[in-house]
């Protein structure tokens, strides 16, 4: 059996992977991660619910299922309509950040790559900062009058981020180095963030939406923001799942990969527009959250194995329960006050970072 498909299960060093049964036991666990994620970030909170009571509240969501919780209606309230959909915004905004990072690796070839630092969520930025400053959401006070605008405009500074990186990573060859590529994505980031800085200097009005939204937030998550996700979630996971043999073929190389039958650039920018409005979705509703698309891919490489096959679910499964988690950790580290998730991730994620760079200095030299 020759063509894509087949070379994938056999794609050399970078695609290895674990047998069927330790993928499938990784697959319960991280099930089972998202399960814990969900109970945890339902239960604690200024007023701590127990965990059971939650989960019997939760199970009772399901239709023709009925148990006493034993809640209030003021703590089924703080369920369902505050802390719940929160959660649910959590699993959904670090599982499409991770699922992106892993993503953007296989096609750039690069263990660094990550919507943060290619730039995409500094694109993403400065459109939505010129929609709420120009659209005059910042004198509102609010970017919740802008829903459908915002989404649509961070995926075109997505796209357009990706694309001075990829043009500017790759001028020193066909695809660029991977070390010229992490180069070219800081560069557009500075670029991006300096126009990013001029239009707040400009729309000073603006600032203290767009501040806010800056740092990463989820405290304002309501079931209309995961309403607002939910179909760009959707179709950023379809396609990247189903692409996910496709970037073991392309770790093995343009040429052995066209030569099986597959269009190396044609996939390359199906999944970059993939990655990048899943990146939008996430970034339009929860501001800049950073380093979870290198830190949770990383992760999950080291325990399940190698091929994008088992990186990219369990990136999805296990970067919402790890954003969800952080969210615990933001809002009760320094209560009453909430620490802004993307601060949290930021401190987790440098070091890690350092940790990465120095295992992949050689691919970077």
């Amino acid at each position: 059996m020759t063509g894509p498909l087949s070379v994938a299960r056999s794609a050399g060093p970078q695609s290895v992977a674990r047998p069927a049964g330790v993928r499938l036991r990784w697959l319960v666990a991280g099930l089972f991660a998202v399960l814990v994620a969900l109970v945890a970030g339902v239960s604690l909170g200024p007023v701590s619910l127990p965990p059971g009571s939650v989960a019997a509240e939760l199970l009772n969501l399901i239709p023709w299922v009925h148990l006493d919780s034993g809640l209030s209606e003021r703590e089924i309230a703080i369920v369902t309509e505050l802390r719940l959909p929160r959660v649910v915004l959590g699993l959904l905004v670090g599982g499409l950040l991770a699922l992106a990072g892993g993503c953007y690796q296989g096609v750039f070839r690069n263990p660094l790559a990550d919507p943060y630092l290619l730039g995409v969520a500094a694109g993403a930025g400065l459109a939505v900062t010129a929609v709420i400053a120009l659209g005059g959401a910042g004198r509102q006070g609010s970017i919740s009058g802008l829903p459908m605008t915002i989404p649509l405009a961070a995926f075109a500074g997505s796209l357009l981020a990706v694309t001075m990186t990829y043009v500017l990573g790759a001028a020193g060859g066909r695809n660029g180095s991977p070390a010229m590529l992490i180069l070219a994505g800081v560069a557009v980031s500075a670029f991006l963030s300096a126009g990013q800085t001029y239009l707040l200097q400009r729309h000073s009005d603006s600032i203290q939406p767009v501040y806010s939204w800056l740092l990463g937030r989820l405290a304002t998550a309501g079931w209309h923001d995961v309403l607002l996700v939910l179909p760009y979630a959707a179709l950023t996971t379809v396609v990247v799942l189903l692409h996910r043999r496709e970037l073991d073929v392309l770790a093995v190389g343009d040429d052995e990969a066209r030569s099986l039958g597959l269009h190396p650039q044609r996939t390359r920018y199906l999944l970059i527009a993939a990655a990048s409005l899943g990146t939008a979705a996430a970034v339009s509703a929860t501001g800049l959250i950073g380093f979870v698309g290198i830190i949770v891919p990383h992760t999950v490489r080291l325990l399940a194995g190698s091929s994008y096959r088992v990186i990219l679910p369990l990136s999805l499964l296990f970067g919402g329960a790890f954003l969800a988690l952080t969210d615990v950790v933001a809002r009760t580290a320094a209560a009453p006050a909430e620490v802004p998730i993307g601060v949290v991730t930021a401190l987790l994620g440098g070091p890690f970072f350092v940790l990465v760079l120095r295992t992949a200095r050689r691919v970077l030299t």
